[in-house]
């Protein structure tokens, strides 16, 4: 995918990013998940819709993913989500948009309702993931890989063909961003997208998801035979037509 830039947030850090600007629309801003990066067929997608439908787009890579600096196992959530912030801050400025969360990047999304509120006019979650670090790695890890965790500072969890670097860090900063607690009251609209197959995230997080906001037009779709990322044509092809219904 081209048109990638460069933001300096410090003297040592900057991330990846891809926007497309199209003069007084709204934008759509792209969230990807934990360990990901930009050069999957999420982005693609989202990014050829915008063009076609003439809105404006903004996808970013966090520090210590893909091609933005940074080491991912000095990253968590609060750091990943300020620098959201403030790309946002930068390139969509004071426009309206849709947030797009994909497992992590629902985490994420849901971070930046405090700051932008009144400019999110929708939100679209992929297998969202809040608050998995806590419920599905550390509440799940034995007292042994607790046990590593805490004297090393790391657990390096396999998972399928990955192998997930876990610091202690990262766990604690997590039960830091809460979000389940939380109430938001927009009234905008939030559809929810799970695979029936996740294997990652159990459904019951977009559930979850949808509980936080009091006053939204909510939807959940759950995807017959939908894996946890959901990048399959066909699978794409119902996310977009669902993000044409938000819109």
């Amino acid at each position: 995918m081209a048109n990638f830039r460069y933001h300096k947030i410090t003297k040592n850090k900057k991330i990846r990013y891809i926007s497309k600007i199209n003069k007084d629309s709204s934008f759509v801003v792209f969230l990807h998940g934990f360990m990901s990066d930009l050069e999957g067929e999420k982005p693609k997608a989202f990014l050829n819709f915008t063009k076609k439908n003439k809105l404006s787009f903004l996808a970013l890579e966090y520090s210590g993913h893909g091609k933005s600096s940074g080491v991912f196992t000095k990253g968590n959530i609060t750091k990943w989500s300020n620098e959201t912030s403030i790309l946002i801050n930068k390139i969509v400025k004071k426009n309206k948009f849709i947030l797009i969360g994909s497992s992590m990047g629902a985490w994420i999304a849901l971070k930046q309702f405090k700051q932008f509120k009144n400019q999110i006019s929708g939100f679209l979650g992929i297998g969202s993931a809040p608050e998995f670090l806590e419920n599905l790695m550390w509440k799940k890890f034995t007292r042994k890989m607790k046990a590593k965790t805490i004297k090393k500072g790391i657990y390096f969890l396999k998972h399928g063909n990955y192998e997930y670097p876990i610091t202690l860090q990262l766990i604690k900063d997590g039960r830091k961003n809460k979000v389940f607690n939380k109430k938001i009251d927009s009234k905008i609209k939030v559809t929810m997208i799970h695979g029936q197959k996740d294997e990652v995230v159990p459904v019951s997080y977009s559930r979850k998801v949808l509980k936080i906001f009091k006053n939204a037009k909510k939807k959940l779709l759950v995807i017959k035979n939908g894996d946890h990322s959901l990048s399959k044509p066909n699978k794409l092809k119902i996310i977009l037509r669902e993000l044409k219904l938000i819109i």
